[in-house]
């Protein structure tokens, strides 16, 4: 079993990569060190963790000719803004997220959500009654601006982030340089079946964010179900003596899919990669998958009329009103 995925452009992507979302300055800085020492060779950072520079001053330690790495040996991931969509300031935004992590390039960089933000400065620009406020630009104008980003050196490969299939098939009949990769939010209980053979029918990586099912969101509801607790998850932990996370994370690697487990502390670090030395049969792997229901964590939402509504969706670009 590899323990990379292979792009489209012929380059190595490890399977198994450290999540920085939710990741508190004070804390992300020592996270990555750890995950680096552990053996991860593959981070996913996002303009919008606000914690980038932290993440710089770890790679600053760590990499470099006489450091115990060198920056080829790393495969970084970082994510375009919704307020930065215009073709004139993905590039800025770029060399900002490069200036703040101390790279000269990244390996990948991805779309964060298909539908914009107002441009400027505030990531989250809002009207006096708090209602987010939109742009619809076309995604397809900042494709071609990512493009351009290879063509310079600065990013080695370029994705997505939360597109759907259509959207998705909208980008490649216009892009002289493919996706590489697809982001989405991926777990047992949204396995995302159907989008997943769409990207291999294409040639496209996907990338299971949330890998257990976000147990430190802020919006949890009390009446969801806890994935870590589903019993046919502990009881394949229990027969291969390993944790029921780490059983999720073998099921999406064993499925080719990049996996991106997210912590702070070091024993879970080292552990979410401790998963290259079993394999399960395909009647589990199946088992696992069957425990999908289409369950969304990660939904921006808001409440109106004391109901939970997503945030997104009236956008015309919003990705999760199709199916897949």
């Amino acid at each position: 079993m590899n323990d990379f995925a292979v792009l489209n452009t012929g380059r190595k992507m490890p399977l198994v990569g450290l999540g920085t979302w939710k990741s508190e300055p004070g804390k992300v800085k020592q996270a990555v060190i750890w995950a680096l020492q552990s053996g991860y060779r593959h981070i996913d950072c996002a303009a919008i963790y606000a914690n980038e520079p932290e993440i710089g001053e770890a790679f600053q330690e760590m990499l470099g000719p006489d450091k115990a790495l060198r920056r080829e040996d790393i495969f970084v991931t970082s994510k375009l803004w919704n307020t930065r969509h215009y073709a004139e300031d993905v590039e800025p935004a770029l060399l900002k997220t490069l200036k703040d992590l101390k790279l000269e390039y990244l390996d990948l960089y991805l779309i964060h959500w298909p539908h914009a933000f107002q441009r400027g400065d505030n990531p989250f620009p809002k009207t006096e009654g708090g209602t987010i406020l939109y742009d619809d630009i076309d995604y397809k104008v900042t494709w071609a601006a990512m493009e351009k980003l290879v063509e310079k050196g600065l990013v080695r490969a370029i994705g997505l982030s939360n597109f759907n299939s259509r959207q998705i098939d909208d980008i490649l009949s216009v892009a002289n340089i493919k996706p590489t990769v697809l982001q989405v939010e991926g777990h047992p209980y949204l396995a995302q079946v159907e989008l997943l053979a769409h990207c291999r029918d294409r040639g496209i990586v996907m990338t299971a964010y949330s890998p257990l099912g976000s147990p430190d969101r802020a919006w949890k509801r009390p009446d969801e179900p806890v994935l870590l607790e589903e019993p046919v998850i502990t009881a394949l932990a229990k027969k291969y003596n390993k944790s029921p996370a780490q059983i999720i994370i073998r099921w999406q690697t064993q499925r080719g899919v990049v996996t991106i487990p997210k912590s702070v502390t070091e024993s879970r670090i080292k552990e979410n990669i401790q998963v290259f030395d079993f394999t399960l049969e395909p009647e589990e792997m199946n088992s696992v998958t069957e425990l999908n229901k289409g369950w969304r964590y990660i939904v921006p939402l808001i409440t109106v009329d004391g109901k939970h509504v997503p945030r997104d969706a009236g956008h015309p670009l919003y990705p999760f009103n199709d199916p897949y």
